[in-house]
């Protein structure tokens, strides 16, 4: 992030950390003071995550973040106050005593992840760090309507939390996927204020001081909570369950706007064009929700963990589609349409597709696995991210979902055949093809980061 001068690190496209969704402006004007001290905080917090359990000092914080030892006397003061930051030991100094090491507490917040597959649900907890530390999932129709849909998406939210009832079912580390616990009482269905809910009890927005704290995402306020959404009924607060709770972040097949959280004609579900999925969860779940692509989502978990430059994430599941990471951010275009990489067209008067076309990538592909020729499904989804490559030039492929995780090899040589054969008709190099890790969770876990990212200063990616 560039900074301004002698304030420090601030970012110039606007604040993603507490502070109402004020920004700092990038035509020279007055800053927000309160969008300033937060989004400082977020800058001190996530150096400290980087840090890991070795911690870093406060002086070493004000020299990375360019804010005076003051100034980061104060953020971590407050930190500490509510719980983000404890001190991890002493550290020599070359010269004077020394010097106390700070550490983020991973436990102090919790952000939920749902991956909204057409056939189920994947939901994870994770804490600060972004360390899955609980997992549950549930069969699922996408097209059972807006009423079954929410209420899975609530019974199975609430199971993976701490004081959760179990609603789905739980992923042991073995992988093995068990029956969750019994105590949901599904008579009443969610909105009956069972099952151990806190009606009164709902994270709060930023203080008026602008620090942040366990229990607010963040976001602006146009994804709080504000009402029951057009499917109707509401889940007391979640915080109930997990004072820590900073938010959910919800991924499914697009299109949809990212902005507003409201979906378009999902491919093969168009019934659900123009539904306000982020207002109808944030009423039901009574916490603040983000939502997006789920590709969007993975790309945007894997670049959280690491994965620089530019590169492409291909999710081959239930269908097929991108998520496009450019110079570090994910792009999702100017109606937040990017990345619907499974309709592009190769086979002119093709198969039909889904979604009103013939011959399109994900048609071809899938078709292919049903009929048990991955060889042939690799080499499709290789002509199109053979298209991608030419038109982006990205450093990588990273391939993903639960069609590659079952037979990863398969995908990785035989997508890497058809860039290796376009590096010899183009005298580029080969663009290298990998699986993406996490599995088929990566989307959850992304989804995920779509809350933790404004708590860290990084915004939506």
């Amino acid at each position: 992030m560039r900074g301004t001068g002698g304030a420090g690190a601030v970012g110039t496209a606007g604040v993603g950390a507490a502070g109402g969704g004020a920004g700092v402006g990038a035509g020279g004007g007055g800053v927000n003071l309160l969008a300033l001290r937060s989004h400082n905080a977020a800058l001190v917090l996530d150096l400290l995550r980087t840090a890991g359990d070795e911690g870093i000092s406060r002086l070493e914080l004000a020299e990375r973040t360019g804010l005076t030892p003051q100034a980061v006397s104060k953020i971590t003061a407050r930190l500490r106050e509510d719980g983000l930051v404890a001190e991890a030991g002493r550290r020599a100094s070359t010269g004077g005593k020394p010097r106390t090491v700070l550490r983020l507490v991973p436990e102090a917040g919790h952000a939920v992840g749902v991956h909204l597959d057409r056939d189920e649900v994947r939901v994870v907890l994770v804490d600060l760090r972004g360390t899955v530390v609980g997992e549950r999932r549930a069969a699922l129709d996408l097209g059972a309507g807006a009423e079954a849909v929410l209420g899975a998406v609530g019974e199975t939210v609430a199971g993976v939390l701490p004081g959760g009832f179990g609603g789905g079912s739980e992923v042991g580390l073995d992988g093995e996927v068990r029956p969750g616990p019994a105590g949901f009482d599904r008579g009443s269905g969610p909105g009956a204020g069972s099952g151990g809910f806190d009606r009164g009890s709902r994270p709060g927005s930023a203080g008026s001081d602008g620090d942040l704290r366990p229990g607010s995402a963040g976001l602006d306020d146009g994804s709080r909570p504000g009402g029951a959404g057009r499917a109707g009924g509401s889940l007391p607060g979640l915080a109930g369950l997990d004072p820590a709770l900073l938010g959910v972040g919800v991924a499914l097949p697009g299109p949809l706007d990212h902005v507003r959280g409201v979906l378009h004609r999902v491919t093969g579900f168009p019934g659900w064009d123009g539904f306000p999925l982020r207002e109808a969860l944030a009423g039901r779940l009574g916490v603040p929700v983000v939502v997006d692509k789920d590709t969007n989502a993975a790309a945007l978990g894997l670049a959280a963990g690491g994965e620089g430059g530019s590169f492409a994430y291909l999710h081959l599941g239930t269908g097929l589609g991108a998520g496009l990471v450019i110079g570090g951010s994910v792009h999702r275009g100017a109606r937040t349409g990017a990345g619907e990489f499974g309709h592009q067209v190769i086979q002119l008067d093709g198969p039909p597709c889904t979604c009103g076309n013939r011959g399109c990538v994900e048609a071809l592909c899938l078709a292919a696995v049903a009929r048990g020729d991955l060889d042939e499904a690799a080499r499709v989804l290789g002509a199109g991210a053979a298209n991608l490559v030419g038109l982006l030039d990205i450093d990588v492929v990273l391939l993903g979902g639960r069609t590659v995780a079952a037979a990863p090899d398969a995908f990785t040589s035989g997508v890497g055949a058809v860039l290796e054969a376009r590096s010899r008709r183009t005298g580029q190099d080969a663009v290298p093809v990998r699986v993406a890790p996490g599995g088929d969770g990566a989307v959850a876990v992304g989804a995920a980061q779509l809350v933790l990212g404004p708590v860290f200063g990084r915004g939506g990616g």
